[in-house]
């Protein structure tokens, strides 16, 4: 494969659109915000004014879109992919929404006779820009051994996990572990700092541990400094942890600490904190004890 659609250009989607470029591949875009086009066109990509458009010229499209209903929207209604489909299209997903939604627009798409593979990914588009990307895949076996050389140009781990849906049902518990993360080294500074103690020290003895992560290595440092240049909203991730407690009532189980943080990160898209970083909770975690 080398004509690559993709349908949405937020932070990931134009990052995957860069990195794909770089590697030589042909590549067309679809934005409803046509401002953020622009940078990507300078680079090479061919922008057109619908995702109908896309489909007409490409095998392979990637969808990166905020959730299910955008997904709808750009596919199934006027100007979507389905009215431009060719004989070769493919649809990856790698959007985060719930596997049970997954299913349903993988049976759409086969209604239509053609193959959707589900996506998703870990890691953001500083990651995505160079092609470092950990991706979960799910769907038709067939279809995804056909697109592997794009696959394992964005991603440098690919797992195919078997039937739709499976794939976003990993990334839902992923993106439960990084919300747990973010909350325990926003509770960890905000005590330390309280007691007096640089949180560097704490980090860097957190660090020198086996509980040590990727976040608390990188990104917690910035959180003590108070610095959240967003790599991964915090409305994002909320968006994402509402989606994984409605999956998780639709199974009829209950995870306790998943509900609760969906409360916190509640409250600070209350507060004006959306558009930070997901990691920039800690200032909601402030701002409760500063009020008392």
């Amino acid at each position: 494969m080398k004509k690559i659609g993709i349908v949405g250009l937020g932070m990931l989607g134009n990052a995957v659109a860069l990195h794909l470029l770089d590697s030589g591949f042909d590549v067309t875009v679809y934005n409803r915000t046509k401002e953020k086009t622009t940078q990507i066109k300078k680079k090479g990509a061919k922008v057109v004014s619908s995702p109908k458009e896309i489909a007409e010229d490409v095998e392979l499209v990637i969808i990166v879109v905020k959730d299910a209903d955008a997904i709808k929207q750009i596919s199934f209604e006027k100007d979507g992919i389905i009215e431009g489909k060719n004989e070769k299209l493919i649809v990856a997903d790698m959007s985060t929404i719930s596997p049970s939604e997954s299913k349903n627009i993988s049976e759409k798409f086969l209604e239509h006779n053609i193959q959707k593979l589900d996506i998703p990914v870990m890691g953001g588009p500083n990651v995505a820009i160079t092609g470092d990307l950990v991706m979960m895949v799910s769907g038709d076996k067939s279809t995804f051994e056909s697109c592997k050389n794009v696959l394992y140009n964005i991603a440098n781990k690919v797992f195919f996990l078997g039937e739709s849906g499976v794939a976003h049902s990993v990334k839902l518990a992923m993106n439960l572990q990084i919300t747990m993360l973010a909350l325990a080294l926003s509770e960890g500074i905000t005590l330390v700092k309280k007691l007096n103690v640089d949180p560097r020290i704490f980090l860097e003895i957190l660090n020198s541990t086996y509980f040590k992560t990727g976040m608390s290595e990188k990104k917690a440092y910035k959180m003590a400094e108070g610095k959240y240049e967003a790599t991964f909203t915090l409305a994002n991730l909320k968006k994402d942890i509402s989606t994984i407690t409605e999956t998780a009532k639709s199974l009829g189980i209950k995870l306790p600490m998943i509900e609760k943080a969906e409360q916190v990160y509640s409250d600070a898209l209350k507060e004006g904190l959306g558009e930070i970083d997901y990691t920039g909770i800690i200032e909601h975690i402030k701002k409760i004890n500063d009020s008392k």
